[in-house]
């Protein structure tokens, strides 16, 4: 009995994908929603499973930084870092012939999906989004559960609105108790839904200051210029409440929160996780980040998508 034994083990050795896979690393164009957009695939093992990263914004790429917080992904995953429409190496390709909104981005999400189920002929994919990405990622999460193995939000957009006016009643709060002329007389200008990117830089300026205390890492005019692309759409995005439009998601449901997340509220992340049906849901909290736990605690980050997503596709 023991040499039919020993065969069948060397032959499951010798059949491994483990054994046959190759590290894999590709920039590369591709169509989805009917322009060309830039992915880049890396991972040591082509065999292992997909992981799509949605990056936030929106218009924000994390392409040129994403192995700060993906090196240890790489070595479990197809970690793959995509450039959405009118963002990074896909906007230098082409612009986007059609207006900017929430059905077109999922759809461009949905495309790279299936792209890469038929590259790497995988039924299923991991996917993770942050901030816009995260509300990205529960947009298909919640209308097309059977293409994702599980679904990772970081720091989501829950009902951003909300998000929005809880933190600017906060930063009011501090600037009276600090008697801050200043942002006083900046905050008093903001209104909600955000008119124009002058507000968006008050908001974004004083939560930095007031709430996280640091500096902003961004300056007025980049915001101004910013929003005359991306603000309609984020103010679309700012009115969608999750609690209401999708009370359940149909595959593996995972939240990674800062504790210190006043940008897209870890309350509203918090709550939204206690109501939400799913057939798994897990909430993670990430006790020393705001809002870029990604970047703050980029270890903890990847061990928890590696210790917790489903390997089987």
């Amino acid at each position: 009995m023991r040499i039919p034994f020993i065969r069948i083990s060397v032959a499951f050795i010798l059949f491994s994908p483990e054994v046959f896979g190759k590290s894999i690393h590709e920039s590369l164009s591709i169509k989805a929603g009917n322009i060309l957009q830039w992915i880049k695939i890396d991972g040591d093992n082509d065999q292992h499973p997909v992981l799509l990263f949605i990056h936030g914004g929106p218009g924000s790429s994390v392409m040129s930084y994403a192995n700060r917080f993906t090196n240890e992904l790489q070595k479990h995953f197809i970690v793959v870092q995509w450039d959405q429409r009118e963002t990074g190496k896909t906007k230098s390709l082409n612009s986007s012939p059609e207006p900017l909104t929430i059905p077109l981005l999922e759809l461009d999400v949905v495309d790279v999906i299936n792209y890469l189920r038929n590259k790497f002929h995988q039924n299923k994919i991991c996917l993770v989004g942050h901030s816009w990405g995260g509300f990205l990622a529960l947009e298909v999460a919640s209308h097309h559960p059977e293409l994702l193995a599980t679904c990772f939000a970081a720091s989501p957009m829950i009902h951003q609105v909300k998000s929005e006016k809880m933190a600017l009643d906060k930063m009011k709060e501090l600037a009276d108790h600090e008697n801050n002329k200043k942002a006083q007389q900046e905050l008093a200008e903001i209104k909600i839904p955000f008119e124009n990117g002058t507000q968006l830089f008050y908001h974004r300026k004083w939560l930095y200051q007031l709430i996280n205390l640091q500096q902003v890492p961004f300056t007025q005019s980049y915001v101004e210029n910013w929003s005359t692309t991306w603000l309609s759409l984020f103010n679309e995005a700012c009115t969608i409440n999750f609690v209401e439009v999708a009370p359940e998601i149909k595959c593996p449901i995972y939240f990674l929160v800062g504790r210190k997340d006043f940008q897209t509220n870890f309350k509203l992340t918090e709550s939204y996780f206690q109501k939400v049906k799913a057939e798994k849901k897990e909430l993670f909290w990430f006790n020393h980040s705001a809002h870029s736990l990604n970047l703050t605690e980029s270890q903890k980050f990847q061990d928890v998508i590696i210790s917790t997503a489903s390997l089987k596709n």
